[in-house]
């Protein structure tokens, strides 16, 4: 690990702790996918607080892979963090007994992402713990995300960082290999893959991201131009709720 990649996970740590000493909670609890990005937020959390303090909750569906279940309950091995696995299967059950309930990929994503929210903060709620969030860089700036689901949190570890950067991050962390190789997926719908649904890769994106950045948000060709677009259309999802202030 070189000073840099020290110093980067010396803040994200000092940052869990502050937050973790100054809420005057008991723990973390996470949600953990068997991807990346909630695997280098909840080795995060371990280092800051210890991974007797941090809970994993895994919170598969019928769409879930079964080899990401083995892969994060590996991963609570690693870190030695008590992780519990809890279908949401039920949950989205009593969904469809609602009156005019209709389902596409779109709809029943969003209840998915909003449904393992929900078991987080009741957990949190419950226990006097702190959500972490698993939301990168990338994911922010074009709102790949769903509001009140898997954007919520009471700390984000990783916001600040693009997802190549999670990779390099990852890199330096004991890591199952299939975990820093598998596509990524919010495995909300069969086959389902991130860089496809967006169409571009995540390099692209990071590179265009960072470009545009640097230029003031002025695009210099098509794949920043398209970047652009979606962030853009997905500014009211950084923004709080429009309302009007009280007088006095």
């Amino acid at each position: 690990m070189d000073e840099d990649t020290g110093c980067a996970l010396g803040r994200i740590e000092q940052l869990i702790r502050h937050a973790y000493w100054s809420s005057g909670s008991t723990g973390i609890v996470i949600g953990l996918s068997g991807g990346v990005d909630s695997a280098v937020a909840a080795t995060m959390c371990c280092r800051a607080v210890g991974g007797e303090r941090v809970r994993a909750l895994i919170l598969p569906s019928s769409v879930t892979l079964p080899e990401d279940i083995e892969d994060a309950e590996e991963i609570c091995r690693r870190l030695r963090m008590e992780c519990r696995v809890i279908s949401i299967d039920p949950i989205l059950d009593a969904y469809r007994t609602m009156p005019g309930y209709t389902e596409s990929p779109y709809l029943i994503g969003n209840l998915m992402a909003r449904t393992r929210m929900t078991i987080l903060y009741y957990h949190a709620n419950r226990d006097r713990r702190l959500v972490c969030g698993t939301s990168n860089r990338t994911e922010y700036l074009l709102g790949y995300s769903t509001k009140h689901g898997d954007s919520a949190a009471d700390i984000q570890p990783i916001m600040h960082l693009y997802k190549t950067e999670v990779y390099a991050l990852a890199e330096t962390m004991d890591l199952p290999e299939r975990v820093l190789k598998k596509a990524p997926s919010a495995g909300l719908w069969p086959g389902q893959r991130d860089e496809e649904e967006i169409g571009l890769t995540y390099a692209e994106i990071d590179a265009a991201l960072a470009s545009l950045s640097r230029s003031g948000w002025k695009s210099r060709d098509e794949v920043e131009e398209r970047v652009l677009g979606m962030v853009r259309a997905s500014e009211h999802k950084r923004l709080p709720p429009p309302g009007l202030i009280p007088p006095g």
